[in-house]
């Protein structure tokens, strides 16, 4: 029995597509960020404290990502990717936000922000993905 098999869906190597995948959705979230920031009268143009408001994110949704298997998952319905992609957000929102009104970065938030970033984050992230996985399963 040489023959390698696959089982539940899963990879076990970082391939250039999950490469793609983690920066698209990086961009994705620092994208709607820096939107969110430039509607606030915020300077986008100050790299600093753009950074310091794409961080906190950024962080939870590596981890939370990679805690919960996404990117060594292969979806194979629009639903799968839909669900996952949002309980992963939902998370990484919160652990965003945990770090964000923390004393490791400048600045805090009030509470609509946690509301306005994770619908919005469900929106772009969950829209993308299905997108995505609706052509690549096609």
């Amino acid at each position: 029995m040489d023959a390698a098999v696959r089982t539940g869906g899963h990879e076990r190597a970082l391939g250039r597509e999950t490469l793609v995948l983690g920066l698209v959705d990086v961009g994705i979230l620092a994208a709607l960020i820096l939107f969110g920031r430039s509607h606030h009268y915020e300077t986008v143009g100050a790299p600093l404290a753009s950074l310091e408001t794409i961080t906190p994110f950024v962080i939870g949704w590596i981890v939370v990502a990679l805690l919960s298997g996404l990117y060594t998952r292969r979806f194979t319905s629009v639903v799968e990717a839909a669900r996952t992609t949002a309980v992963v957000w939902i998370a990484a929102a919160n652990v965003g936000l945990i770090l964000r009104s923390s004393p490791a970065f400048e600045g805090s938030a009030v509470w609509p922000f946690g509301l306005v970033i994770t619908g919005f984050g469900l929106l772009v992230l969950v829209g993308w993905r299905v997108g995505y996985t609706s052509y690549v399963t096609s």
